[in-house]
Parts: C-alpha cells; structure tokens; sequence
C-alpha cells in the first residue's frame, strides 16, 4: 500500500511540474490579452484552480504518508514484541516439553512398581491364606491339647486325692501306733513310780517344762534356684513348698520334703525383677511384687497368671493378702498403699503414704489395721476403715522388711543401722533391739523373721551369713557361715517346723534343719 501511494505522489508531482510550467506560459501570454482571447483566461483560471486542488490533495498524500510511516513504525515495534513473546512462548513449552517426557518417564515407572505392588500384595494375601489355614489347624490342635491338658489334671488331682487319702491313713495309723506306745511307755512309768513316794522330791527340784524350738545348725539342701540375683522366699503354710522370686522375672516352686530339690513349677509374666513373694492361707494362691510397677496373682494347683494389678508409679516392694485370697495390700515406691479386691479386679483404696514402702505386715485376720515400714525411717499403722495414719514409731535407719509373731503381739524390723528392732504391739513401744559386730544390713530390702514359735529371729548379713538371736534373752544363739558366698537378702523360717531358707545375691538358695 505505501508504495502504491508513492507511485501516486511521483505521478502527481510530474503532473503538477507541466503544469506548473503550462501555467507559467501562460501568464507570459496573459500579459498580452491582445494576443490571446477570452477563452484561454479561463482557461487558466482552471488550470490554476485545478493546480490548487493538486497541491492539496499532494499535502494530504504527505500527510497520509507520514500517519503510514508511524503507522509502520509502530507495526514493527509490535512484530519485534510479538517476535519476543514467541520466543519466551518457545522456551516454554521445550520445557514443558522436557517436562512431559520426565512425568511420562516417573508414570512409566510408577506403573511398574504398582504392578510389582500387585504382584507383591497377592503373594501376602496367598501367604496370610495359608497361615490362616495353619493357625486354624494349630487352634484346633491346642484345643485338643488343652481339653486333654484338662483330663490328665483332672486325672492328677483324683491321683494326688487317692495319695491325700492314703497319706492321711498313714498319718492316721502312725499317730495310732504312736499314742499307744505312748500310752504304753507311761502305763510302764506308772509301774516304775509305784515304789516312790510323793515325799522322795519336790517342786524344787525339777525345773519349769519348756517347750521350745530348735535352731537350725547345719544346710540340708543347697542349689540355685534361680538365674541370677534371688530377692524373696516364702514357705508355703501348708507342705514343704519353699517360692523363690529373682530378677531373672520369675517365682519358681521347690518342693524340698525328699531331702532333694524338686521344682514344682514356674510362674512366669513379670517384666522386671521379683521383690516380694506371698502365699494365702489355704495354699491356694500366691502373689509376687515387681519392678515392673506391678503385682500379680497366680493360683498355686495349676499355676495360671489369674490377675495383673498395674497402678503404682514406681516398683512395687511388697504384696500381701489381706486376711482372704480375694483382697491384697501392695506398698511400692511412688509412696502409696493400695487395696485391691481381686474379684471386681479395681483398687479399692489408696493412701499416701509419704515416703517409699520397702515393706508391710497385716496385724490382724480381717485384714483391717496393716503396718508399713519406710525409707524415711519411719514404720507407720494404717486403719483401714479410715483413709489416715493412726500412729508411727521412728527408728534410726531405713526400715527394710517387716515381720509379725504368730500370736500378732510383736513386731520385727530389720534397719539399715545394721540393727534388728522388735517392737510390742501392746505397748506400742521398742522392747528389744539386736545387733552384733559382725551383722551388717546387705541391701533395703533385707528381709528378718521370726520362727515359728517366736522365740528365735533370724536375719543375713552381707558378709553371707545368718545371724539367730533368741528373743527373751536378746543374745545370738547361732551364726550360720560358709554357705553363701554374697549378701543374703532374704531368709524365712517355715511356720510349722525348724527348717530355715534362706537367698542370696548371687542365686543361691539354702534350706538350713538341725
């Protein structure tokens, strides 16, 4: 279009030059009006006017033209931006076009793995398909076994009922014969006194009859029990079962009547050392305290785990049955004392204590007054009808266990002064205290005993033996040496006999007669 427009101006220009130079002729002649007519003015006159117009339509060609100059100009300007738009538009999709090839790349290979995924998951699913079949194999395999677990014990409690039965027979017929060799010994002691008369002694000359325990002097028994370091032992009330608890986490049973050590069973489910091991009164359960910051409760005939009582915030130091199977008192270290009813399976009862129980004794059948010993020196009397202490006696030490007579009248307390202290429960007052050079406390949870009668207390010392001091006159009456080779920490005096046990720190365990 531009150069159509300039084709236009030159052939206007050309124009307009012969024009120009007709009219300059012409204006020559004009001034002579003689020499030309009248017709060729007018001539004229539209030759100028036709000039004029010429000249205006070429200024309006100019200035059309320089509108398509700058109307040019700024079409380039626009093609340059646009020329810069498509490049940055060029570089962006060879990016992206690099990008879609590196997504196709990741699809590629996230399409591989899930269907190595696949073929993964049907080989669990095909697995846990036949692990299913198994494990409804085996669960009706262990039914069968327990169903015949359950006959043979049942067949063994009618045998050990048949032995019950005859043993009582036995014992029957040996106390029969007995009494009537006794019967017979004084009919001939009545035979031998007939030539005696009542003048020939006095009362003077005979002394009081007493009727007193013996001490054990020598070890009958001696094995390890456990793995490692033993922290309890308690007699069963009933038989010659002796229950040891270690930190190897388990309560084993020792039957040790036939002068040899028969193990009786193994409880198992604690997840930290045994501190504490308790049997009831019928024999039936037995309860062990644990670092695990729990107790727990298994029934002696089969040896089943029956209750796990979890609530304490620090070790448990010490389980006993309140009075019945159904109802336990455990002190522990987080400071508390807690009831437990094990047929609702809840604690009933917590008391705060203030300082850590290393062990606690109940002074009575119901269960209802229950005495704890502390790190703080202190041994304190609860009423468990009330939620607050009754009383407390101070001692100079760490109060580490805690025994009762079995007439319920005296206290025994073994303290960290390396000092045994009995205490009368009459009086609420100390009325003995034992001690000795060579006794020293092993740990704070060193365990002393009275005997059965309560006229003996025994207790170890770190050096491994077992001190027995008599309780009237307050003086060592035996001192057991060389037999443990660590700190005793526990020792217990069966309730109906003169056998002592005692545990060490290095899974020793010794059964002491006379």
């Amino acid at each position: 279009m531009n150069n159509q427009l300039f084709d236009t101006t030159l052939s206007l220009r050309n124009e307009n030059l012969q024009l120009t130079i007709q009219n300059e002729k012409l204006r020559q002649g004009s001034q002579s009006p003689s020499i030309y007519g009248g017709s060729d003015f007018s001539k004229i006159s539209a030759l100028e006017h036709k000039i004029l117009s010429q000249q205006e339509e070429l200024t309006e060609l100019h200035k059309r033209r320089g509108e398509n100059a700058q109307l040019l100009i700024d079409l380039n300007n626009k093609m340059q931006e646009k020329d810069k738009k498509i490049e940055v538009a060029d570089k962006s999709l060879l990016e992206n076009a690099k990008l879609i090839t590196s997504l196709r790349a990741e699809i590629e290979l996230y399409q591989r793995s899930n269907t190595e995924l696949k073929a993964l998951n049907q080989v669990l699913k095909d697995e846990h398909q036949a692990l299913q079949l198994a494990f409804t194999h085996l669960e009706a395999k262990l039914r069968k076994v327990q169903d015949e677990n359950r006959e043979i014990i049942d067949r063994l409690k009618q045998y050990k009922s048949k032995d019950a039965e005859k043993m009582n027979e036995e014992n029957e017929n040996f106390v029969r014969k007995k009494n009537a060799k006794m019967q017979k010994e004084l009919e001939d002691a009545a035979k031998d006194m007939r030539g005696l008369s009542p003048d020939s002694f006095s009362l003077n000359n005979v002394g009081p009859v007493l009727l007193c325990a013996s001490v054990p002097t020598k070890p009958s028994l001696k094995f390890d029990a456990h793995e490692s370091e033993i922290s309890a032992v308690r007699w069963s009330p009933v038989d010659h079962v002796v229950a040891t608890g270690g930190a190897d986490r388990r309560v084993r049973l020792w039957d040790v009547s036939k002068g040899l050590p028969e193990s009786k069973g193994m409880l198992v489910g604690c997840n930290q050392g045994v501190m504490s091991v308790d049997f009831d009164s019928n024999c039936t359960h037995i309860i062990c305290a644990s670092n695990d910051f729990a107790s727990r409760v298994w029934t002696v005939a089969d040896q089943r785990l029956r209750h796990t009582l979890t609530g304490h915030s620090g070790k448990v130091m010490a389980a006993k049955f309140l009075g019945e199977s159904n109802k336990v008192v455990t002190g522990s270290h987080d400071r508390t004392l807690k009831i437990w009813d094990l047929r609702s399976k809840q604690c009933t009862q917590t008391n705060f204590v203030g300082s850590s129980c290393n062990d606690l004794v109940t002074s009575d059948g119901a269960g209802t007054t229950i005495i704890s010993g502390h790190f703080d020196k202190t041994i304190r009397f609860w009423d468990m009808r009330n939620e607050g202490s009754t009383n407390r006696i101070e001692v100079n030490g760490r109060v580490t266990s805690l025994d009762l007579s079995r007439d319920a009248k005296y206290l025994l307390s073994c303290v960290r002064d390396d000092t045994l202290r009995v205490l009368d429960l009459r009086m609420n007052q100390i009325v003995g205290t034992f001690g000795h050079d060579g006794f020293k406390v092993g740990c704070d949870w060193s365990r002393a005993v009275f005997s059965s009668e309560g006229q003996y207390v025994a207790v170890g010392s770190v050096d491994g033996s077992i001190f027995i001091w008599e309780v009237a006159t307050q003086k060592v009456q035996q001192i057991l040496r060389d037999n443990h080779s660590s700190p005793v920490t526990a020792v217990a005096w069966h309730p109906y006999g003169n056998l002592l046990a005692s545990v060490d720190r290095s899974r020793r365990t010794v059964v002491w007669s006379e």
